[in-house]
């Protein structure tokens, strides 16, 4: 066995933090993939030349940096697309974010928000939210999340929003001026609100082609996918695979933080029990393909009626037509069922039925064929157990020279891009300690 200052890191998880990683290290690196592809969710699937990423995975760049890296690795091959995404609720379609477009909705329900939200504005809290449904009553009355933000939110995580902390959502809900709830609620249309209002995607073959122009570029390690390690030895620091006790320096794991926990390394009682108290919500979605194009002309839809069977829908081929056949539709449908795993063909009539109610498809029978996916690790739930369980789970690890990164590593809800980030962040982090 080689000395462990000669030792590879190891990366576990070839998801978009784990290929990062790679990208950027400068040690030699070994990355172990389940799957028999490299992306993570940043996958595309192909069914009778229509193209489906795992749900949307539309690229939302802030930082300069990621911008000129996508720029590099696919020059000109990245549409960029102003966000059309409206909200379906009382039988009518709103521009997005509901909280700042009242216009367009029945009278008493615009009225409704209006008021809650003025209401909200002139008595400020006292004290600070000791929930997510207490954030959005302080913040946008009770109208707002009566409507939308409280029923939205439930059917998107899971749990009802009195389960949530407030703190994860800073970044990701935007928040209106007074005048721009006023101005929304009367029709004169405010400026676009929310970090995602334009992105980028290729304008071919789906979003797995970023992910693969970062493949392409990997150099200093070696790849190996169908790798399902049996066991990790944090003292030894050694690996086992398929009966090959391998050694490392240090690991970057990617993989989900109770998944690691739980199935490889074998923690003390107070990790452990941190593990446990981790929760994660499933989503369950459909690939639909449409006979027609449809006639929508948005991006998305967000949709908080109990009522529905879905709580979001895209339209991949209204963003780059490429993502369907000419003359047809690619669609996702993320459903709000977490129950017992149905048949496709049972939840289909129902669900046809809605997606032509919401204007997503221009008629029942215009489905030509769905495709029902789960994926297990999708929303973290941010409890009151979540700060003081992650950060006892990662302060043994990383004393043990194990970094968790990523969504599902660092056990966090965030984008594409954070996920390049936190990689490239941990490989300097690495590649400093061996300079």
């Amino acid at each position: 066995m080689p000395p462990l200052e000669d030792a590879r890191v190891v990366i576990l998880g070839g998801g978009l933090t784990g290929i990062s990683t790679a990208y950027h290290l400068k040690r030699p690196w070994l990355l172990l993939e389940k799957e028999q592809r490299l992306g993570g969710h940043a996958r595309t699937d192909e069914t009778r030349g229509f193209h489906f990423d795992k749900t949307g995975h539309w690229l939302h760049l802030r930082d300069p940096y990621t911008k000129a890296l996508i720029e590099e690795l696919l020059p000109g091959q990245m549409v960029p697309v102003a966000r059309k995404a409206r909200i379906f609720s009382n039988g009518v379609l709103t521009r997005f974010p509901f909280q700042a477009n009242l216009h367009g909705l029945p009278p008493e329900v615009a009225s409704e928000c209006l008021l809650g939200f003025i209401k909200a504005q002139m008595n400020p809290p006292t004290s600070p939210p000791a929930n997510f449904e207490e954030f959005c009553l302080q913040k946008f009355g009770e109208g707002i999340s009566k409507h939308f933000m409280i029923p939205y939110n439930h059917k998107l995580w899971g749990v009802h929003p009195r389960e949530i902390t407030s703190a994860w959502c800073s970044r990701f809900v935007p928040i209106p001026k007074l005048d721009d709830v006023v101005k929304g609620a009367v029709g004169d249309v405010p400026p676009e609100l929310g970090y995602n209002i334009s992105f980028l995607y290729p304008a071919k073959g789906g979003i797995e082609t970023m992910t693969r122009a970062l493949v392409a570029r990997l150099s200093g390690g070696e790849v190996v996918c169908g790798a399902n390690p049996e066991a990790i030895d944090l003292r030894a620091q050694t690996l086992t695979l398929g009966g090959e006790v391998i050694p490392w320096s240090s690991m970057v794991a990617s993989i989900p933080l109770p998944e690691l926990c739980a199935r490889l390394v074998d923690p003390p009682q107070e990790v452990v029990d941190a593990a446990s108290r981790l929760r994660c919500t499933p989503v369950r979605y459909l690939n639909v393909a449409t006979r027609t194009k449809p006639n929508a002309d948005f991006h998305w839809i967000y949709v908080p009626e109990e009522k529905y069977p879905f709580y979001r829908v895209g339209i991949y081929s209204n963003a780059v037509p490429s993502m369907a056949p000419e003359g047809h539709g690619s669609l996702y449908v993320e459903l709000s069922d977490r129950g017992a795993l149905p048949k496709v063909d049972e939840i289909m009539p129902d669900v046809a039925q809605a997606l032509a109610a919401a204007g997503a498809i221009n008629s029942p029978d215009d489905v030509l064929f769905a495709e029902l996916k789960e994926l297990k690790y999708a929303y973290v739930v941010f409890d009151d157990h979540y700060y003081a369980s992650v950060e006892t789970i990662t302060k043994y690890l990383e004393a043990h020279q194990v970094f968790p990164r990523g969504r599902y590593g660092s056990w966090t809800y965030n984008a594409m891009e954070d996920c390049i980030l936190a990689g490239r962040d941990v490989a300097a982090k690495l590649s400093a300690v061996s300079a």
